[in-house]
């Protein structure tokens, strides 16, 4: 269950919900600090600029930190096992109901570049051939 946004006087709705996601993704990122989840320099990613990216930028919709966290890692995993950049594309565009594909071609990048650096080359050797747009991305 959401609770209604509170918006200052003049505020448009717009507005309202981007200050809110401002101010979670600034509440995870104190809470991953306080936690000592957070390392500077980590070669293994940066679940705090995953956070703040995604949670953020409109569309995603993650209920907390947790599941923004959860669902990177999920991405992480599908690219370790092997599924293709296609492959991918579709999963997002079904999870986020959304025909966009810069909507989930974003989320995997950030996935893949802040969680788990490792499987770059895996998810760039797959995406080689990619054509935006393709039968093979429904």
């Amino acid at each position: 269950m959401t609770r209604p946004l509170r918006r200052a006087r003049g505020q448009n709705p717009r507005e309202a919900r981007a200050s809110r996601r401002i101010r979670l993704a600034a509440v995870a990122v104190s809470a991953l600090a306080a936690a000592g989840m957070v390392e500077a320099g980590s070669a293994r990613g940066d679940a705090v600029a995953y956070l703040v990216n995604v949670t953020v930028r409109p569309g995603y919709n993650f209920a907390n930190a947790n599941a923004a966290l959860a669902y990177g890692h999920g991405v992480c995993d599908k690219i370790a096992a092997g599924r293709s950049y296609a492959q991918l594309i579709g999963d997002l565009k079904a999870d986020f109901n959304t025909p966009d594909q810069y909507q989930a071609s974003y989320l995997i990048a950030q996935s893949a570049n802040e969680l788990c650096p490792a499987q770059i080359w895996k998810l760039r050797r797959s995406a080689a051939d990619h054509v935006p747009g393709a039968a093979s991305c429904t």
